[in-house]
Formats: C-alpha cells, structure tokens, sequence
C-alpha cells in the first residue's frame, strides 16, 4: 500500500478542482480503486503504487486546467479522470482535461468562450483549424453542429472570413421550397433554425443583430448553392445525410479561394429513400485520405447532452442493427 498527501492553497482552491461536489471524489476512489479522503485543503490518496501515481496525475491535469482559465464541473472532473486511465504513461501526446481549454472560441465576449468538453471534440477543433474541408460523422448532441458555429463565427470575429454561408437539404419539402408562402429565408428558417439557436447561444444580441444587419451570415437551402463560387467564406453544410449524391458533389466543388467548408452529419439519420443515395455515404468512402480532408467521427459516448441521450442513442443503434441482422 503506498499514499499521497496533496496540499493545496486553500479549501476553497482545492474545492474549485473538484466542482464542490465531494461525491465526484468517490468516483474517483471507484474509478482508481483507491480510497480517496480530504480535509481542509489537502486530499490523501491510498492505494497501490500506480493507482496513486494516476490519481496524482488527476490533480495534476486540474490544476493544470485551473491555470488555463477552465472552471472545473462535473464533466471535466469525470474527463480527467478517464484520461488518466486511457493515457499510456510514456507517450508525451497523452492529453488530459487541461487541454481541452487550450482551444478557446469566441473568446473576449460577455458569454463564456466554446471550448472542447472531450477529446473527440478536440479533435475535432483541431481538424478545423488545419484542414479546408471538415466532416464531423455522428449522433444528435455530440457537439459537432455546435463547434462547426462556433468556430466560424470565432474566424469571421477575427476576420479569417467575410461571411458564413449556412445550408441544409429541405429533405421534407422535397427542395420544392417555391411552393411554399414566404420570402426565401421565411421558408427556409426551419431547416436552419438549429444553426441560429447555436449562434445566439454563443454571442450576445447586439453582436448576433450587427452580424445579422451587415449579411454576414447569410442561409440558403442547398438546392439554391448550384452554379454559385464562395470565396472567403466559411461554408457550413449541416444535415448531410440527407443530401444526395450529386447535391454532396455540387456544393463541395463551390469552393472558392479563401473558403472552407465544413460538413455535419449522421448517417444514421438518413431520410433519402433508398439509403444508399445519400451523398453523405459516398463523401465517406470516396474522400477518406485525400489531402486537405479531414473526417471526425463522434459516438455516443461523446454525447454532451443530458447523460440519458447517449443511453437512448445507444440503445437504438443496437436495436437498429439486431432488425438488420
């Protein structure tokens, strides 16, 4: 049996790495097979040699978080926790909650920046930064809709775009959007309607009106994107699995210099008849490995919304596959 005493500044420091939430200590004894006690402001920990070691380096990884300006809650705590076990000690890539705060979106407002909650989703930020065309691959409320938002509208504050395009297939209309009453944005805000919600949870009013009042974040339906070049603009295509083939080919290929292009999608959603049709499908097995293409794919695991989503996602993926057996 071997033990740590770790000491802190203050209980009040010490609380702030675990949430004020004793219970997730608990969790960390379960998870480490340790026994895990505090007091005041220090923390002991006792156990095996190398079970110590992985909960010094839980701490370690907190304060590390701490220091970036992260607040800890119980997500991140339960984060650095699984990092610690999934970490080989000897790779000096290994990545813990601390790193998720290294990318910080939409920074400097009077809303809390966007940052990764897991390592998917920093992965995924880090696609983005370095690739000009982005597929995020997965379930509802993973975060890969949300990010696409955040980080183009992170890029246009910093001037790296001039606009943001936004387009989704109007699957349920049949893109016969004309037949519809209303100017062409009334009949289309629907589709579109999660990508506003996501952009007006990350600003302000008054910095979503002036985006909004100067056409900087401009929606069309993807049936409207053909014959046209976008340059300078960062193009977001969400619901791609629902676009067919030939509109997946048309509106990768609009392109133009400056621009990057980012798709969100989750096959397992597709509302093409057949399947097999969907453009999404065939981006994946004809663009995997191309240069400048980069695919990020989410499980349930990765759901950020409440924890039952990802229970419920699960069980309908192993339902869905029993039927097709």
């Amino acid at each position: 049996m071997a033990e740590k005493l770790l000491d802190f500044e203050s209980p009040h420091y010490l609380h702030s790495l675990f949430g004020d939430d004793v219970e997730l200590l608990q969790e960390l004894g379960t998870h480490l097979d340790l026994n895990v006690t505090t007091r005041d402001a220090w923390v002991k920990l006792e156990g095996s040699e190398d079970r110590v070691a992985l909960g010094e380096s839980v701490f370690a990884d907190l304060e590390e978080a701490r220091r970036k300006g992260g607040p800890i809650n119980a997500h991140g705590f339960r984060f650095a926790v699984t990092s610690a076990l999934q970490n080989d000690p000897g790779d000096n890539g290994s990545s813990g909650v601390s790193d998720l705060f290294e990318r910080r979106l939409l920074a400097g407002g009077t809303k809390p920046p966007v940052t990764p909650r897991n390592q998917t989703q920093l992965k995924y930020v880090k696609a983005l930064a370095s690739h000009d065309v982005v597929f995020g691959i997965g379930p509802a409320g993973t975060g890969k809709t949300f990010l696409a938002m955040a980080y183009a509208l992170d890029q246009l504050k910093n001037r790296k775009f001039d606009r943001i395009v936004l387009t989704r297939p109007a699957v349920e209309a049949g893109e016969a959007l004309g037949f519809l009453p209303g100017a062409l944005e009334e009949k289309v805000l629907p589709y579109l309607r999660p990508l506003y919600d996501a952009m007006n949870a990350m600003l302000d009013r008054a910095e979503a009106s002036k985006f909004a009042e100067k056409n900087l974040v401009e929606i069309a339906p993807l049936a409207y994107m053909r014959g046209r070049t976008l340059s300078n603009a960062c193009v977001i295509l969400d619901e791609a699995q629902n676009a067919s083939r030939e509109q997946m080919l048309m509106f990768l290929t609009r392109l133009g210099e400056g621009s990057q292009c980012i798709v969100t999608g989750d096959p397992s959603q597709i509302d093409l008849r057949p399947k097999r049709k969907s453009g999404l499908l065939e981006a994946i097995r004809l663009l995997e490995g191309v240069e400048g293409i980069s695919f990020t794919r989410f499980t349930d695991v990765d759901v950020v919304r409440h924890p039952v989503v990802a229970r419920i996602i699960k069980a309908y993926d192993d339902g869905r596959e029993g039927d097709e057996g």
